[in-house]
């Protein structure tokens, strides 16, 4: 189908806008979920990249919808990338959990890590980011039920691993 009427395309200004509206909560999303400032920064930087080669694909009203898919996929590559040249036993001798921790932020953050990346991902796109469970869908090709077992179980899974709130404060 030939379009004759380029209006739909995002401008320069627009993807501009863009960048200032959705970098943080990109960055955000993707820092929730790997714990690496560095590669959180370069996921966003190549996922903003990618936008604007697409940029006339694509209109300003689905730029943010597409902004958080490609930033989720560009992390899914990385995350695999990272489990190729990373031992799994490494990874884990970092993690050590211990529950006298008073820092609330830090003890989420801890538990967060403890979750598969698929729950990682939705837990934080919903709790954290305010996305609605259809949006979730979109981002990460799930189904609207797929996301609500997926959030039901890490949130079961964080309730278990903090446990009583008084442990923690």
């Amino acid at each position: 189908m030939s379009r004759l009427n380029k209006s739909w395309q995002m401008t320069t200004a627009e993807y501009n806008s863009c960048v200032g509206n959705y970098s943080d909560g990109v960055y955000r999303f993707i820092l929730k979920n790997i714990k690496d400032d560095e590669r959180a920064r370069d996921i966003v930087q190549d996922s903003f990249f990618k936008m604007w080669e697409k940029s006339k694909d694509i209109s300003f009203e689905k730029a943010k919808s597409y902004l958080f898919t490609t930033a989720y996929h560009t992390m899914i590559d990385d995350i695999r990338r990272q489990k190729r040249t990373t031992s799994l036993e490494e990874a884990n001798a970092d993690l050590t959990v211990n529950h006298s921790y008073n820092d609330l932020q830090h003890v989420l953050n801890l538990a967060l890590s403890t979750l598969p990346e698929i729950q990682r991902a939705v837990i934080t796109l919903r709790d954290y980011e305010g996305y609605s469970y259809e949006e979730i869908g979109k981002i990460t090709g799930l189904n609207e039920s797929q996301v609500k077992v997926y959030i039901y179980r890490a949130r079961l899974s964080l309730k278990n691993y903090i446990g009583s709130l008084d442990r923690v404060l």
